[in-house]
């Protein structure tokens, strides 16, 4: 499938670009589920990842169930070149993600901000006063991503001068010098005012390489040269514990990704499964499969932990679940009635 490079300024309105991460062979599912339950457009798919265009609301988007993590785009492209190209080529074409287009960053906050606004007018309160167990949750799951990304963490935590010092240090032994086209200077003086309604962000990165980019560079290093063209660019604040937005950045040999993560907690992390089995957008696949409808009985006599039952009653409540013991009880009622 051919991919063509876009962007939230690039989708048509009503509605924002977005993706989603899926496991190896569920993106089938997800492609039909974005469409069943969000009426997207535009929907593509890439190995682990479905691209889409929806106006809906967070509400709706938290129902989707085949998903490990949900996504709003800011750029999608082609990858990066670098069997040729030295270190410093790279690290200016790093950089050309946020300096060639700053306004498709710009409207993607835009979009997360009101995306945000709107669900904490739905709830009926303000964000900042939720339920203190999603706070909860979601320094877990800082805590989490901490420990993941510990490298990236103390590599960022030394001050911005320093930072942007290593990467000075490595263009000049490069011989490369970072050049800004005349448009991008053009866009800075007259979207001055534009870009200072978004200097109050703190932010984090989180990269992600694989393939031929991997073997060449660390995820740190990309991390941290993206980090220091947005605080040259926008004026936000690097804040590695409690950042207001994460950027998410994924290079490999087929595309270059840049999104925002939605909600801090992925879409397959279910409030109702308080023991982990089966993975539950598999199992939730997996019960997809058996075409449930209203008032069917749903069997599963090797049914574990009883993954794909809980996935099935939380999707389809007007049925009716039964595990092994159930179906012991079911057979003995009804036989013994029968014999009787």
């Amino acid at each position: 499938m051919a991919l063509v490079p876009s962007g939230p300024g690039a989708a048509p309105a009503p509605g924002a670009r977005f993706f989603c991460t899926a496991g190896r062979g569920l993106e089938p599912f997800l492609m039909r589920e974005v469409r069943a339950r969000l009426g997207a457009t535009q929907v593509e798919y890439l190995s682990g990842k479905v691209f889409f265009t929806t106006c809906s609301d967070l509400s709706m988007l938290k129902k989707l169930k085949s998903a490990e993590r949900l996504f709003l785009l800011i750029k999608k492209q082609f990858p990066l070149t670098v069997s040729s190209a030295s270190k410093g080529k790279i690290f200016n074409e790093i950089q050309k993600l946020i300096n060639d287009d700053p306004e498709s960053w710009l409207n993607a906050i835009s979009i997360w901000k009101n995306l945000l606004e709107l669900d904490a007018k739905k709830e009926k309160f303000p964000q900042k006063d939720a339920n203190p167990l999603k706070r909860k949750v979601g320094e877990n799951d800082i805590i989490v991503a901490k420990k993941l990304k510990t490298g990236q963490m103390k590599e960022m935590e030394s001050t911005e001068c320093q930072l942007e010092k290593e990467v000075e240090e490595t263009l000049e032994q490069e011989d490369f010098i970072t050049e800004r086209e005349p448009f991008q200077e053009e866009f800075q003086n007259d979207g001055a005012e534009a870009v200072n309604t978004q200097n109050d962000l703190t932010f984090r990165v989180s990269c992600r390489c694989s393939g031929a980019i991997a073997k060449t560079f660390t995820a740190q290093e990309m991390g941290r040269v993206i980090g220091i063209a947005l605080m040259k660019q926008f004026g936000w604040k690097a804040d590695l514990r409690t950042p207001s937005i994460e950027i998410f950045i994924h290079l490999n040999d087929i595309y270059s990704v840049v999104g925002i993560p939605v909600f801090r907690v992925p879409l397959a992390s279910r409030a109702y499964i308080k023991t982990a089995g089966l993975r539950s957008t598999i199992a939730w696949a997996m019960a997809s499969l058996a075409e449930i409808k209203a008032g069917a009985l749903v069997l599963d006599p090797m049914c574990g932990l009883g993954t794909i039952l809980l996935e099935a009653a939380k999707e389809w409540p007007n049925c009716h679940c039964l595990q092994k013991v159930s179906i012991l009880l079911f057979l003995t009622f009804h036989l013994g009635k029968s014999l009787s």
